[in-house]
């Protein structure tokens, strides 16, 4: 843990193969049980196993004393001894001695044994017997030397092999083509399924064409009518007076249907033109109407600007989209068609089709961003302390204060908005409690904004006081390291915390010791509870499973999600319902915990070994990198919609690899689109998703 390039590495165990069940056999059986069919069939065994027994002693009789095997060409000795004859003749050019009862023997005392052979060629001819096919069977019975048959024999036979070979020819022939059959009709099935899926499709995508073109021509219709109006308006001086007003109506109309419609932010064009024609009340008309005209040229010029960059966003993601669109459409309509709606045109307020708004939110957002870009910078690092890895990053319950932690053994806590407005090259913590041992997770309460609770390496759990920088709770029942604590959002005087002792342990800051424990079966990576109660729990293991537990009754998991092929390193909610979870099988995946299903998986990014963070908000799920980068995900769609990397200008000073460092910590600021990053140099980022 000294190098500052190297972090705690995610735990990870050997999933043990399940033995298979044994029942145990009774030791005896009562005599009055046995029936005689029984011991008539114990007998024929007992009488089957003699005979194997007997054939086994045979057969070892006549496997030759040097090779261990069924005796080849057997040659006897002046003794009476059998050998292979090639074994013999070898064994005799080093030693002139019998293998057997060491009496002198040469090559001239050696005598081929015609009995023995004889008998051996009849053994093998029995064991191909038994072995054999019919039509080995009749070939060896043709090709023996003594086989009399005559010619009329002959044709009944060849007949009969005719008309066999016949009935097999038609039969194969038929079980083709009934395969065949089974596998057009099982392709035609197939295809009528897609045929139909696929008509339906389209018959939603022409719905919403129609809905979206009548909705954009009434978009056009009202700009149309603002236009005329504000043409009027110099021509009428009671009009010009109320200018300012009419124009603060057209504005919030028209951004309200750009939000509508493209999701473009426009509203700052239009306020600029506000201002201008304050500026210009007693200008002559005809420059107010060169100042209406020019600025609808430049909002153009920016729409279509805009426009453009987006179209590329959903050309790079359209598969993507694609899916979503449809998955989100027919849910829309299966929901319909479950509560019973007989509209054939059923719409909502929007006058769009089930499922089609939602789509409009998820394109909207994901096209709106494709960057991230620095607004600030933190150096974490210190004079006295050469790793500098930052293990956990949180924004209080006001977004107003972050607080940092890490292997230098300290909580920093620092003012976001003198970080962000302030340059400075180093940016002073507001606060800062130092700590015995090495942190590695940090959990405000969403109620105290001076409350806040640690974990450490040495599986203490502490609640701090922000304010009087000092501890007010230490928990030390944890055995080995705690990786994870979080406070409950509905009761403020709950945490949970999870360990590498296969511990979950729920606390309470007004008793002294832990409420109860959660025993499993492997070491605990992380632990969350669920936004909108205190009684759900999410755990993820190093078992490569996410277990929610009701805290009700601990007994078993309410549901255990599986999926990951690796270590489960973060748990985090969007919602109630919405569960992320990140692992170091380099991927990172949504489960919805109402139904207990998987909901997508997300790649790109690496993740290995290390810990490298993981937030969510609404809409998107960021999370680090070993390559040092961070990514950004749309919850819907599984590919990232931004990255960036998180370079340091110490770099250009040092021979230092960038990507010998990764993200450790990743948090966003509730729901807008600013997070903070901090990496295992110390460096930490405030970043902003940018068109």
């Amino acid at each position: 843990m000294g190098d500052a390039s190297s972090g705690a590495l995610v735990p990870s165990v050997k999933l043990e193969e399940r033995q298979p069940q044994t029942f145990p056999t009774p030791a005896s059986v009562p005599a009055a049980a046995v029936s005689t069919s029984e011991m008539t069939d114990t007998a024929v065994a007992t009488a089957a196993a003699t005979v194997t027994a007997e054939e086994a002693e045979l057969d070892k009789d006549l496997l030759c004393p040097i090779c261990m095997g069924t005796i080849k060409d057997a040659f006897l000795t002046s003794c009476g001894h059998s050998f292979c004859y090639m074994c013999i003749v070898t064994h005799l050019q080093n030693k002139s001695d019998c293998p057997c009862c060491s009496h002198y023997l040469t090559k001239n005392l050696l005598y081929p044994n015609f009995l023995l052979n004889k008998l051996l060629k009849r053994m093998a001819a029995r064991q191909i017997e038994k072995t054999a096919s019919p039509v080995e069977h009749l070939r060896l019975a043709l090709q023996q030397k003594d086989c009399e048959i005559s010619v009329k024999e002959l044709d009944n036979l060849l007949s009969l092999l005719t008309e066999k070979k016949r009935k097999m020819e038609q039969q194969e022939a038929e079980t083709n083509m009934q395969i065949l059959l089974d596998f057009l009709y099982c392709l035609r099935k197939q295809k009528l399924d897609k045929l139909n899926e696929v008509q339906t499709d389209l018959q939603y995508i022409k719905e919403d064409i129609n809905a979206v073109e009548k909705h954009r021509v009434d978009l056009y219709r009202a700009r149309e009518r603002y236009s005329v109006k504000l043409r009027m308006l110099p021509d009428d001086p009671a009009a010009s007076k109320l200018w300012p007003s009419t124009v603060d109506r057209h504005n919030n109309v028209l951004v309200s249907s750009a939000r509508s419609t493209h999701g473009v932010a426009c509203s700052g064009v239009f306020q600029g033109k506000k201002v201008d024609m304050k500026v210009q009340g007693n200008f002559p008309s005809q420059a107010r109407k060169d100042a209406f005209s020019g600025s609808d040229t430049q909002l153009s010029l920016n729409q279509s600007g805009l426009i453009v960059a987006r179209k590329r966003r959903i050309n790079a993601q359209f598969n993507e989209l694609q899916e979503c669109y449809l998955q989100k459409r027919r849910h829309g309509a299966s929901q319909l068609s479950r509560q019973g709606e007989r509209d054939e045109n059923p719409i909502n307020r929007e006058a769009y089709h089930a499922g089609l708004q939602d789509f409009q939110s998820v394109l909207t957002t994901f096209t709106r961003y494709s960057r991230l870009r620095v607004i600030a910078e933190v150096r974490h690092g210190d004079l006295f302390h050469s790793a500098n890895i930052v293990s956990s990053i949180e924004f209080d319950r006001d977004d107003e204060l972050f607080a940092t932690a890490g292997v230098s053994k300290c909580i920093k806590v620092f003012d976001y908005a003198a970080v962000v407005n302030e340059p400075a090259d180093v940016h002073c913590p507001v606060v800062e409690m130092s700590t015995r041992f090495k942190l590695s997770c940090l959990s405000w309460n969403k109620y105290s904004k001076n409350i806040i609770a640690s974990s450490d390496y040495e599986g203490t759990v502490t609640v701090w006081d922000v304010n009087t920088r000092q501890s007010v709770m230490e928990y030390e029942e944890h055995e080995k390291r705690a990786w994870s604590v979080d406070f409950s959002r509905t009761e403020p005087s709950m945490l949970v915390s999870g360990s590498d002792d296969y511990k979950v342990k729920v606390w309470c800051t007004k008793q002294e010791a832990s409420v109860f424990n959660i025993d499993m079966k492997a070491n605990i990576c992380c632990v969350k509870y669920n936004p909108g109660s205190s009684i759900y729990v999410a755990v993820g293991s190093a078992d490569h499973s996410i277990h929610y537990f009701d805290l009700r009754n601990t007994s078993t998991p309410v549901h255990v999600f599986r999926g990951h092929r690796k270590a489960v390193s973060y748990v985090k909610f969007l919602s109630t319902n919405e569960l992320a979870s990140a692992s170091t099988d380099s991927t990172l995946r949504l489960w919805d915990v109402k139904d207990n299903t998987a909901v997508r998986t997300f790649r790109g990014h690496t993740n290995e070994k290390n810990f490298v963070g993981l937030t969510v908000n609404n809409e998107y799920i960021a999370c680090g990198s070993e390559t040092n980068d961070v990514f950004v995900y749309h919850k819907a769609i599984s590919k990232p919609a931004a990255w960036h990397r998180l370079g340091s200008p110490d770099l250009d000073d040092t021979d230092d690899d960038p990507g010998s460092y990764f993200i450790s910590a990743v948090c966003w600021k509730s729901d807008s689109p600013t997070m903070l990053a901090a990496n295992s140099q110390g460096t930490i980022k405030v970043l902003v998703l940018a068109a």
